[in-house]
């Protein structure tokens, strides 16, 4: 193989392993892991936050790793890890803070925020304050879109954010102070995040309490659809839903629902004569001709 000037590419060099001490303890939890699945090789994700916990990024060495005790090739370990953007290919901050700017966080202000914060550090996107803290990106979707725009940071959620309250987030965070997510646990260093992710308990006290659940703003359709308010009182489905084929259920005195075209019957040959469907197998091509 040659580059583009025509000079032959040099030979791979294989990543240097880990040292013995740290080979023999990370197979202990690898084993851990594997013992999970069914097939050693659905233990990859895992295995893949698991090294990038040793690091702070899956390097060279933990993919020569996970392919060793897999049984895999590293180019297999490679497309894993080079598919999904939770696993960082180069060394990052302490705290990686993901701005949502998908559509609708964007339009809501994550554009806003992203732009704010690549000016108030003074670094782009996947890029890493110079005292190792903060790792800015801006997320494809953080997956809250009844929170809009939300900043993710090492994967826990605060919400309803600004310009504003972000630039005080990230001034936390290099400073040092505690910085609490709107929903979840109070953030730990990205390296015990990815332990975490490879499934190993959060051994911090009272950490697991703090997980909670969702969010009212999550929960109004169950509760809707449970008939009840976001506050749990009972509530009427009739209300909640005008029109519903349930309006109906709670009186004879109550309006019939409205009509819906999803409630109309499908027009079929039978139901439409005028058009009828052709036979099968003779449907009209793009040109209006019948198919042979």
């Amino acid at each position: 193989m040659s580059t583009d000037l025509g000079m032959p590419m040099p030979p791979a060099k294989p990543a240097p392993p880990y040292p013995p001490e740290v080979r023999a303890r990370l197979e202990v939890d690898a084993k851990e892991v594997i013992g999970r699945y069914p097939q050693s090789r659905s233990a990859l994700l895992p295995l893949l936050h698991l090294v990038q916990a040793e690091e702070g990024y899956v390097t060279g060495t933990g993919i020569e790793f996970c392919a060793d005790i897999l049984g895999l090739t590293t180019a297999e370990v490679s497309a894993v890890a080079t598919f999904y953007t939770m696993y960082r290919r180069r060394q990052g901050g302490d705290f990686h803070v993901g701005v949502c700017t998908n559509t609708l966080c964007a339009v809501m202000g994550g554009d806003e925020i992203f732009a704010s914060l690549k000016d108030h550090l003074g670094i782009g996107n996947k890029e890493t304050t110079a005292d190792g803290v903060v790792t800015l990106e801006h997320i494809e979707c953080n997956a809250a879109c009844d929170y809009a725009p939300v900043v993710m940071v090492n994967w826990e959620f605060f919400d309803d954010a600004t310009p504003q309250s972000a630039r005080e987030l990230v001034d936390d965070l290099r400073a040092g102070k505690d910085a609490l997510p709107t929903r979840g646990a109070r953030l730990c260093t990205f390296r015990d995040t990815s332990r975490i992710l490879a499934g190993f308990p959060d051994e911090r006290p009272g950490a697991v309490d703090e997980g909670g659940a969702g969010g009212a703003a999550s929960l109004v359709g169950l509760r809707i659809a449970n008939g009840t308010h976001t506050d749990d009182a009972p509530r009427s489905t009739t209300a909640t839903v005008p029109g519903s084929r349930s309006a109906t259920q709670g009186g004879a005195n109550e309006a019939p629902p409205a009509p819906s075209s999803h409630d109309a019957p499908a027009r079929t040959a039978e139901s439409d004569p005028d058009h009828p469907a052709p036979p099968a197998g003779n449907a009209p091509d793009q040109d209006g001709d019948q198919a042979p």
